[in-house]
């Protein structure tokens, strides 16, 4: 499983979690967010760690503008972007979210199975995401699709175990990654460097 540090804010933690060498770094463009990414470019990171753009119904053009200014690699769309709007972004990997509680209706999947390259399941809340806590991963038994997944959604180091047990079950038979954000952070946007590293390790060590 790959590893998504999303929310990132801060040029120093940035730099920090880097470091890690996790696969992916997120950054947020949404206003309304605690987390929203200002700043003016994004400092230097191995170019082994993709750059991933956060956006909640934003326009096209928008979108477009960020992936230029930032070089961002991939996009992951976290409102109610349509089909049509995720097959105009093909330069760049799709990440169309979904939110999940206690139940999903799956078939809502079917119009994006051909625009995306990922989805990232979330979990339901008041905020399109970082509500800081997790969904019924049961729930994923029932996934259709053989697209690759992220699993996100209030995952701290203290669900390592929650995550081993998952990946021995079926429905983590096509998650690609685990992705993180409130669980390891010390204020919005500001990452917890020792927990994130101390999850890495007790993930790399259980053969995540």
């Amino acid at each position: 499983m790959k590893l998504k540090v999303c929310g990132m804010k801060y040029k120093d933690n940035i730099e920090a979690v880097a470091s890690l060498q996790p696969d992916y770094l997120g950054f947020i463009f949404y206003s309304k967010s605690t987390r929203n990414f200002t700043s003016s470019h994004i400092t230097e990171i191995p170019n082994s760690i993709k750059k991933v753009g956060v956006f909640v119904n934003e326009t096209l053009d928008m979108v477009l503008d960020k992936i230029k200014q930032f070089n961002l690699q991939v996009v992951q769309l976290h409102g109610n972007e349509s089909p049509q709007f995720c097959a105009l972004l093909n330069e760049v990997e799709v990440i169309k979210v979904f939110s999940i509680k206690d139940q999903f209706n799956f078939k809502v999947l079917q119009p994006y199975e051909d625009v995306c390259d990922f989805y990232l399941f979330d979990t339901k809340g008041e905020l399109p995401g970082g509500n800081g806590y997790t969904f019924n991963w049961d729930v994923l038994k029932n996934y259709p699709s053989s697209k690759p997944y992220f699993l996100s959604g209030g995952i701290g180091w203290h669900e390592t175990e929650k995550i081993k047990a998952f990946k021995e079950s079926s429905a983590s038979k096509y998650c690609y990654a685990i992705d993180v954000n409130s669980k390891f952070e010390i204020e919005p946007g500001l990452k917890n460097i020792e927990e994130l590293e101390k999850f890495k390790k007790q993930i790399t060590s259980s053969g995540f």
